[in-house]
């Protein structure tokens, strides 16, 4: 189960920590690069467009999926996603079906990928796009697959949160990247920035940046404005869903983060439920989480949706038309 990212991942946090963790990132980079270099990439039969990141933790690559997929819909290509099903128990590859998967099941990232078109999950992914395709994708979106080499991709875009940006730069553990931040780059077609940056950023060089935001539901925010609320979430930076929240006109009496993909009990849910009572407040949650809470729970939690926004959709609709069609 994965955790909150440490607060000495921040850019600028002074801390011995990734000091003392940089051997440990030194190992870690050597494991990936052996793994790059003796790994070959196979060709699912139809291309392949990789939404990933080079940090862990949320930079925003679930809702870059769902919007990737709206817009492959309008060009007529009928994209399938797959993913990995973290979180879940099963190994795959199997088509996500709601009516009979939970989050324990598939993931809480697939069930919400599924509402944008049809998902498979699977630990092997090359295996796993191959039972997209013969079920009659037309392309594949492969979330989180930017360090997965073995599969073969037509395109490959990096999520950037402008926000956090690539932390303090270094390895995980010593820090939040997956991959040298100059290798994942090079490695890329294009970049989707999520929201204003405020810390520094590299040269991204020629290659398209997409600046897209992450925008809450319309109905959510008639709801939830003026309301005073116990907000919680298990996500990769529940600080994000917490200022949306605000930003939203909701008060919050006071916030609850969980681990990232935490699965949350009845008892969990009942203690929360009561918490919000005592502050006069409703508990309200993020949907990758509403996801992971007992079905005879949800309707106690209320939930505040996001969906992603590009800044120019027709930029980012012709740079996938003139990569994918006719080819």
């Amino acid at each position: 189960m994965a955790s909150r990212a440490p607060d000495f991942w921040l850019a600028g946090t002074a801390s011995p920590w990734p000091a003392l963790l940089q051997p440990l990132a030194a190992l870690y980079e050597l494991g990936n690069r052996l793994n790059r270099r003796i790994t070959t990439a196979q060709d699912s039969g139809r291309p392949v467009i990789s939404v990933g990141n080079l940090v862990a933790g949320g930079a925003g690559k679930t809702p870059t999926a769902i919007a990737l997929a709206e817009i492959l819909h309008r060009l007529g290509l009928h994209p399938q996603i797959v993913s990995r099903g973290y979180g879940g128990r099963l190994a795959g590859p199997v088509r996500v079906d709601p009516s009979r998967h939970t989050a324990a099941d598939v993931g809480d990232e697939a069930l919400l990928l599924n509402a944008a078109a049809p998902t498979w999950i699977g630990r092997d992914r090359a295996a796993t796009a191959r039972a997209a395709v013969a079920a009659g994708a037309g392309c594949i979106i492969a979330d989180d697959a930017h360090q997965t080499y073995a599969l073969a991709r037509r395109l490959s875009l990096v999520v950037v949160d402008g926000g956090y940006g690539f932390g303090n730069g270094r390895l995980l553990p010593a820090g939040p990247l997956r991959e040298p931040i100059a290798e994942g780059l090079e490695r890329c077609d294009a970049v989707v920035l999520i929201g204003k940056p405020v810390v520094p950023l590299p040269s991204f060089g020629t290659r398209p940046v997409f600046r897209a935001e992450l925008e809450p539901n319309a109905a959510d925010v008639v709801r939830l404005r003026g309301r005073r609320a116990l907000a919680f979430a298990g996500i990769g930076r529940p600080e994000k869903f917490y200022a949306s929240l605000r930003q939203t006109g909701v008060e919050i009496a006071a916030t609850k983060s969980f681990p990232d993909h935490a699965p949350y009990s009845e008892d969990a849910v009942m203690r929360l439920v009561e918490q919000a009572h005592a502050l006069h407040a409703i508990p309200v949650t993020t949907a990758k989480d509403q996801t992971r809470l007992p079905r005879a729970a949800r309707s106690m939690v209320d939930v505040l949706r996001v969906s992603l926004v590009f800044a120019d959709p027709t930029a980012v609709e012709q740079f996938l038309k003139g990569r994918l069609v006719g080819v």
